[in-house]
């Protein structure tokens, strides 16, 4: 199975460097001088790392046989890709490939059924969990844990915690509803 691991952005200098959007949470582990990707579109690859570096928090990647401004202009928006083979586990724990969650049960903390899990989208400041709700729609949840206490997958589910109107299928919380559109504390004797 295929992973993206990056997207080439912008040219960086005039020595063929480039920026690189990361879809990683393992960059070294990824990029790192011999190391070879291969791309989509598949015509402009593979590509083989020359060099990477961090410049102010963006990772900056030379690759062999690619030279100046002109040169890595022609691969920006060039997505960088990996095998992952099935079963195979990422190196970090509590971390997953978007193939492992795809197609998950989504439910919140006390089984409410919330949708299905489409994608996971990686991202600079956090990853995105896309859930397909029962109404049809995608809604983006962030995936951190106060969110998405829990990844089961093998147990088969994704347990969302969502804070009020992320989801259109929950209802709000009940209040204390009268038939008379009043409440407890507005009531008053009859005079």
């Amino acid at each position: 199975m295929e992973y993206v691991v990056a997207r080439i952005g912008r040219p960086h200098g005039v020595r063929g460097e480039v920026t690189v959007e990361l879809r990683t949470d393992s960059p070294e582990l990824r990029f790192f001088p011999g190391s070879v990707l291969r791309t989509d579109p598949a015509a402009a690859g593979p590509l083989t790392v020359a060099t990477a570096r961090f410049h102010q928090e963006t990772l900056l990647v030379a690759f062999e046989g690619v030279v100046g401004r002109e040169g890595v202009e022609a691969l920006r928006g060039t997505l960088l890709l990996v095998d992952v083979a099935d079963g195979a586990e990422p190196e970090e724990e509590d971390a997953w490939y978007p193939h492992q969650l795809r197609g998950l049960p989504a439910v919140t903390p006390s089984c409410v059924a919330l949708g299905t899990v489409r994608d996971l989208l990686t991202g600079l400041a956090q990853d995105l969990l896309v859930v397909r709700g029962t109404d049809g729609e995608d809604v983006l949840v962030p995936f951190v844990a106060a969110l998405v206490p829990l990844v089961d997958v093998a147990g088969g589910r994704v347990v969302v915690d969502p804070p009020l109107g992320l989801f259109v299928e929950l209802p709000a919380p009940d209040e204390d509803d009268d038939t008379d559109g009043t409440t407890d504390g507005d009531e008053r004797p009859d005079a």
